[in-house]
């Protein structure tokens, strides 16, 4: 309940684990060799510790698999991180992480998760039985890849029959889901639907788990999704970049009426450009992303709740969150325009302006009065740290190698691999009557947009990716001016 302080830190080495990646990413093969030595050595999932299901996975497993992966690369892209007599440790810490995992999905009802689970114990007999949709529906990423590297069903199995089960919950009238369930009745706990905590990486994870297992009953659910989050969620005028009326929002609904539930968006949905770029909605993630950065502009930070209507934070902290690079490193990957580097510029001095510490950089307890506290999320070097030097790093293997990556919602870089497209096993689950499975529409589709995946032509890429008058817009709209 306390927004501020989340009990994710699991006394496992949390941020050393969640950053294995991002210094392969930079190249640095010594600390990455260093690092993982030290992973292998010192990290043991054998404690009687009670862990986030959802955090645990996308921070340690997530990384742990990336890691994996890197080490036993046979092409290296990223210079030689090879480990001397490697035999799969991490592989192994991974396994055993997510049988640790596994009795969180035992005993519900609805195949949903407790999202607590006890790493030695498993679920804590006063568990709660809600959770939330991001957290029970954003597990099949790491799941799947470990359940294809290991030949074991059973990871994606539960990963995915949660999915289906929140999908088989979204509402007759309006295809939303909410952001709470009970995760025995299957009753909606919360009714807001919104693209923020407690929703957001589900829509990732449907689009995503496409692109790296080639499930095409995932993107059925994505596009379904995406088709009703324009319908319902977006507010403003159609078009991004031309045309009058308000600039494009997406706000906080009724999952049953699409009816406002409040005049606040959270950081979180700073992700959504992003997502936005990777289905080719370039026009439309340009617009949703000038948004954010007016609000960064305004406090050098991104707050935690920003009331539109107010022109205010309601929830005044940044805990270095990295949604808003993510969004601008991969519109500056789709459209090359120099504006993307110029706003990482200004993120980059924000926070070394404002939230750089003796031994790291600090959340930012309160952004208008920029005061400080003792706490550096293992997020910050997993992700925003990695985003910010991939968005000037031109050079990097990530986009040189010939290789795919996708990133995870943890940010950890994992490849494009054909193993990850080979299911070992027949239909996981089987298909039920009215099912995605019954409709033929598998392609990449996008509501409000002009251009599937086609890059921002060559005679708009010096200019402002948006309309200098539709610019000061979102600025009065912020405050800004």
């Amino acid at each position: 309940s306390n927004l501020n302080i989340n009990d994710v830190l699991g006394n496992y080495s949390l941020t050393l684990i969640d950053a294995l990646d991002t210094l392969a990413v930079m190249g640095n093969s010594s600390e990455f060799q260093k690092a993982v030595k030290l992973v292998i050595d010192t990290v043991s999932f054998d404690k009687d510790s009670t862990v986030q299901v959802f955090e645990a996975t996308i921070r340690v497993l997530g990384s742990l698999l990336s890691a994996h992966i890197i080490i036993t690369d046979t092409k290296q892209p990223f210079g030689d991180m090879t480990i001397k007599d490697y035999d799969n440790e991490l592989l192994h810490l991974a396994h055993d992480l997510a049988v640790r995992l596994l009795p969180a999905f035992e005993n519900t009802k609805t195949g949903i998760p407790y999202p607590r689970v006890n790493l030695k114990k498993g679920v804590p007999p006063d568990s709660h039985n809600e959770t939330c949709t991001a957290g029970a529906g954003s597990l099949l990423v790491e799941f799947g890849i470990l359940s294809r590297l290991l030949g074991d069903s059973t990871f994606e199995w539960v990963a995915r029959r949660a999915v289906k089960a929140l999908w088989s919950l979204r509402s007759n009238n309006t295809g939303l889901l909410g952001n709470v369930v009970n995760i025995q009745t299957g009753h909606w706990v919360g009714k807001q639907s919104g693209l923020g905590a407690g929703s957001d990486s589900f829509y990732e994870y449907l689009l995503k788990s496409y692109i790296l297992f080639g499930e095409k009953e995932d993107l059925e659910m994505f596009n379904a999704a995406y088709q009703n989050i324009q319908n319902h969620l977006r507010r403003g005028r159609e078009a991004c970049n031309e045309g009058e009326g308000d600039p494009p929002l997406y706000v906080n609904v009724n999952m049953y009426t699409g009816q406002l539930m409040n005049t606040w968006i959270d950081s979180l949905q700073a992700f959504f450009p992003g997502l936005q770029v990777l289905i080719g909605d370039v026009e439309d993630a340009i617009c949703l992303h000038a948004f954010y950065y007016a609000i960064w502009k305004r406090y050098g930070a991104l707050p935690e709740r920003y009331n539109w209507q107010l022109q205010a934070p309601d929830v005044p902290f940044y805990p270095l969150r990295p949604e808003l690079v993510e969004s601008t490193y991969l519109l500056y990957q789709a459209t090359k325009n120099p504006f993307y580097l110029h706003v990482g510029m200004d993120i980059l001095q924000s926070l070394e302006k404002y939230t750089k510490a003796k031994c790291g950089y600090a959340t930012l307890h309160h952004v208008v009065e920029k005061t400080k506290e003792d706490r550096m999320e293992s997020f910050f070097l997993s992700e925003t740290c990695k985003y910010l030097y991939l968005l000037f790093d031109e050079e990097n293997p990530v986009h040189k190698s010939g290789n795919k990556f996708m990133f995870t919602t943890e940010g950890h870089v994992v490849s494009v691999d054909e193993r990850f497209r080979t299911s070992l096993w027949e239909d996981i689950l089987p298909a039920q009557e009215g099912s995605a499975h019954k409709t033929k529409a598998t392609e990449l589709k996008a509501a409000n947009f002009s251009s599937n995946c086609n890059r921002v032509p060559d005679e708009r890429r010096y200019l402002l990716p948006l309309k200098s008058n539709y610019m000061r817009q979102i600025d009065r709209m912020v405050g800004l001016i």
